[in-house]
């Protein structure tokens, strides 16, 4: 019996997220390309003042909306099938929808306004806005409203979990509903950060209540969610590969108990490590700064315990397929089938990506990379693979649970994945390749005039190409699956679904300790490890900065390298995060 014949109206809750995400990836998808195609040059449609309208389109719609609507989707569908039950109340599961949908829209006319010169709307502060650059008041309402639709759908989720746990006393809480709750525990902590800087600082800015802000402290408190929403996003990729990538090996996920360690890591570590992305910025101190690096490295522990996990998951289902030796096993596994190839793809993708952020975590050697093109090759092995395949391919076998219509395409959807991996490699090889030479990002002409970078690792032209290439070819493999979506949206094929039920851990939630459970504990622990990690840097930016700042004006968003931001705005701006 599939998700759909069991709660239907959930069902409906699930594929209206869904179908929100899939609108939300091709709009970044198509910005991608046009990205992509002007940077290389390979193919000019945007001029380079509206580039940077592009540059934000793709970040926000791909990495806030893409991903997250399919996480509220999968959130839902975990909730609702571990627990057996539906929310408490439906107004509150629609009053989110109706909440991340209207934040959505709001953001994007603001983005979308920037094509344009009939208003004065525009949003072209990319995906970290950063001030002083400003976008208009309509862009951070949206953010906000947005954010506060996740934390809603986080009380409907919890508020659903009471009512079982009320019936079901002194019982474990099913797994996937714990790492449900887990990753809402990390995100309520995390987002404060961000939700204090728009609606504090930036939108009050925006509308002219506030004359100007602390650039050094609004940044600060961005990079204070802005690490955690990675972890955000990867987290419902993490619940796909410990629930479905057993079941489709054709075993059972090898411990719960160790898939709950990870995601209370998570929750205590995710947080703290923010400043890591800030080692180029003065006025945070050097030994803070050091601190952040050390902690930060132990991230790599719930990521290699995931590994773990999983990997013997799927070698336990290969064996009970009739797969031996120490590594032929692999070929047992359904490699035909696309939501399994492309999990585990994805997750291989990942643990190079891994490796990468390693380099970007140390404060040494991120001093090479941190603005260059390295950074979005991180990114994209990271959020644009170990997420976005994992949830192109979870879609695979979540959507016919939630339509009742089979998959059209599984073949297709097989090339879909693979295309997908390829395109990744090329384009990230190329952005590695690129950063180590000093290749900039976020700029819409990352060549200088009357200098060519030629080294070892290869030319400018010989990246760029590869760039280009990587990227047209993620937006045909997105095509494909948006194509399939539809069309299995559309079939009306009555053959039956494949079975929807989750088979046991092999290491069930018993053979770990109770305390595992015990949200309150870990709340506890991660709020003094954030008030520890960020209470003294945040009190010496105020003292050197000011609340509000020095009186920065907001000037316009970078409409195209050096132009319309004179030397003047530039030092000031740099005074403000000096000491």
């Amino acid at each position: 019996m599939t998700f759909v014949d069991e709660y239907p109206a959930q069902a409906r809750v699930v594929r209206t997220a869904f179908w929100a995400s899939f609108a939300a990836l091709a709009l970044g998808a198509l910005f991608g390309l046009i990205q992509t195609l002007h940077r290389t040059d390979v193919l000019r449609i945007v001029d380079s003042t509206t580039y940077y309208t592009v540059l934000t389109g793709h970040g926000v719609f791909m990495v806030i909306a893409f991903t997250i609507f399919f996480l509220v989707g999968v959130f839902h569908w975990a909730v609702t099938d571990s627990l057996e039950r539906g929310p408490v109340d439906m107004r509150l599961t629609w009053t989110w929808q109706g909440l991340m949908t209207l934040g959505s829209v709001l953001a994007g006319i603001a983005i979308l306004a920037g094509f344009t010169d009939v208003t004065d709307i525009d949003a072209d502060v990319l995906f970290t806005f950063y001030a002083p650059l400003g976008a208009h008041p309509l862009f951070y309402a949206g953010l906000a409203i947005f954010i506060v639709g996740t934390w809603l759908a986080g009380a409907n989720w919890f508020r659903t979990w009471w009512a079982w746990k009320g019936d079901n006393p002194g019982a474990r809480i099913p797994l996937p509903t714990f790492m449900v709750l887990t990753t809402m525990i990390m995100w309520y902590i995390s987002s404060i950060g961000v939700a204090v800087s728009v609606l504090v600082f930036l939108l009050p800015w925006s509308l002219g209540i506030v004359d100007s802000v602390n650039p050094l402290l609004t940044r600060t408190l961005f990079w204070y969610f802005g690490h955690p929403v990675v972890y955000f996003w990867l987290l419902p990729a993490y619940l796909l590969w410990y629930i479905l990538l057993p079941k489709l090996s054709g075993g059972r996920l090898f411990s719960d108990p160790l898939a709950r360690v990870v995601f209370i890591l998570f929750i205590l570590l995710s947080t703290p490590v923010g400043i890591h992305h800030q080692y180029l910025d003065p006025g945070i101190a050097e030994g803070f700064k050091y601190i952040v690096m050390t902690n930060t490295m132990f991230l790599l522990l719930p990521s290699l315990l995931t590994a773990f996990t999983v990997v013997a998951s799927m070698e336990h289902g290969a064996r009970q397929r009739g797969g031996e030796g120490y590594f032929n096993w692999l070929t047992a596994l359904p490699w035909k089938d696309p939501a399994f190839t492309g999990m585990a793809l994805a997750g291989a993708v990942f643990a190079f990506g891994g490796f990468t952020g390693m380099i970007n975590a140390g404060m040494n050697i991120n001093y090479l990379v941190h603005n260059t093109f390295w950074v979005p090759g991180h990114i994209h092995t990271q959020v644009g693979t170990a997420v976005a395949l994992t949830f192109m391919a979870g879609s695979y076998w979540l959507i016919p649970q939630v339509t009742g219509n089979r998959l059209v395409g599984r073949g297709l959807g097989l090339v879909q994945v693979v295309l997908w991996f390829v395109g990744i490699v090329i384009m990230t090889n190329a952005m590695y390749r690129g950063g180590l030479i000093g290749i900039p990002r976020r700029t819409a002409e990352p060549r200088y005039d009357g200098f060519e970078y030629e080294i070892a690792v290869g030319s400018v032209t010989e990246i760029e190409l590869q760039t280009a290439l990587g990227g047209i070819l993620l937006f045909v493999s997105t095509v494909l699956f948006l194509g399939i979506m539809v069309a299995t949206a559309l079939n009306n094929d009555s053959e039956p679904i494949v079975d929807a039920e989750i088979p046991p851990p092999l290491s069930g939630a018993e053979d770990g300790p109770a305390i595992l459970d015990n949200l309150k504990l870990w709340v506890a622990i991660a709020a003094v490890l954030v008030i520890l990690a960020y209470a003294i840097p945040l009190a010496a930016i105020v003292d050197g900065g000011g609340l509000f700042g020095p009186g920065i004006e907001p000037f316009d968003p970078l409409p195209s390298v050096g132009s319309r931001i004179g030397l003047e705005a530039t030092l000031e701006f740099i005074a403000t995060l000096r000491h």
